[in-house]
C-alpha cells in the first residue's frame, strides 16, 4: 500500500481509502466491484482532490451488514462515512450499482452535495426482465457459488473487442469479484430489482450532474443513461468503453471527470 493512501473501516464495517488532499470527492463503484475498480483513475484525481473510495457492504473488505437492504441502506452507509471522517459536503461518482446509490444519496441528503455523477448507470428502474434477471443471479449465487455467478458477469462489462484485447484487466475484474460476500451480492441484487424510478431526481436537482456513457456499454447503453436532458446535466460518451470505462479506458474518462470537477468546485 501507498504511503499517500490512508485506510479504515467505519463503525458499521464499510472498508474505504482515502488518496490526495483538496476538496472532496466519494467513487462508488459497481456490482461485485470493490474499490480496486478505480485503482486507474484515484492516482490523477488525487493529484488535485481528496479521493474518498469505500468498498459497498458486502463487497470487497466491508462487512454485509445486513442480507435483506434497499439502495436507501446503502447511500446511508456513505453518510455515515462522510460523517465519520468529519466531511460536510462532497461531489459523488457513482458507477453502476454505485450510480443508484448516488441517486438515493441525493434525493435523501442534497444538502450533503456540491454536484454528483452516474457513471455507466440510470435513473430508470428495472424492467421486467432484468428483475427477472436479478432473482435469476441470486439463485446461481446461492446455489453455484460467487465465482460461477462472476465469470458469467465480468465479460459483460467490457465492451464485445476488449473481452479479447484486454484479458489482463477482464481477469483481474473477476478476481475482485471473486471476493464479494454472497450474502452481499444476493443482497445488493435485491436491492436494485427493488429500487423505484428516480428520473424526478435528475429532472429537479438543483445540483450540476454529469452522465457518462460507454459507447459500446451492453449493460447501460448510452439510451438508457441519457434520460433526461437540462441544461444542469452534462452528457459524456467515451467512445470504446462498455461499462467500465475506469479499467477499459481510464485516460479518457479522467479529462471528463477533472473538467466537471473544475465547473463544481472552481
Amino acid at each position: 500500500m501507498s504511503s499517500g493512501i490512508k485506510q479504515g473501516k467505519t463503525k458499521a464495517g464499510l472498508f474505504y481509502k482515502v488518496q490526495g488532499k483538496g476538496n472532496p470527492i466519494v467513487m462508488l463503484h459497481g456490482f461485485c466491484g470493490s474499490s480496486d475498480y478505480w485503482e486507474a483513475v484515484v492516482p490523477a484525481m488525487a493529484q488535485e482532490y481528496q479521493v474518498i473510495t469505500p468498498d459497498l457492504r458486502g463487497h470487497g473488505q466491508s462487512a454485509v451488514i445486513g442480507t435483506e437492504f434497499g439502495i436507501e441502506a446503502m447511500a446511508q452507509d456513505i453518510v455515515e462515512l462522510l460523517d465519520e471522517l468529519g466531511i460536510a459536503k462532497a461531489v459523488l461518482f457513482g458507477h453502476s450499482l454505485g450510480g443508484y446509490i448516488t441517486l438515493a444519496f441525493a434525493e435523501q441528503y442534497a444538502a450533503r452535495l456540491h454536484g454528483f455523477s452516474l457513471v455507466h448507470s440510470t435513473a430508470n428502474p428495472d424492467a421486467e426482465q432484468a428483475r427477472e434477471n436479478r432473482l435469476k443471479a441470486v439463485k446461481t449465487i446461492e446455489e453455484e457459488g460467487i465465482r460461477t455467478f462472476v465469470d458469467g458477469l465480468v465479460p459483460k462489462l467490457f465492451a464485445p473487442e476488449h473481452v479479447t484485447t484486454m484479458p489482463e484487466l477482464v481477469e483481474q475484474a473477476k478476481q475482485i469479484g471473486y471476493g464479494t460476500a454472497p450474502a452481499g451480492a444476493t443482497g445488493a441484487s435485491l436491492a436494485m430489482r427493488s429500487r423505484p424510478d428516480r428520473n424526478h431526481v435528475l429532472q429537479q436537482t438543483q445540483l450540476p450532474v454529469l452522465i457518462v456513457a460507454g459507447e459500446q456499454d451492453q449493460i447501460v447503453p448510452p439510451d438508457k443513461a441519457f434520460t433526461i436532458e437540462a441544461t444542469h446535466i452534462e452528457p459524456a460518451i467515451i467512445p470504446a468503453a462498455g461499462h467500465m470505462s475506469m479499467v477499459e479506458t481510464p485516460d479518457k474518462l479522467v479529462p471528463v471527470l477533472r473538467s466537471f470537477l473544475q465547473r463544481v468546485y472552481g
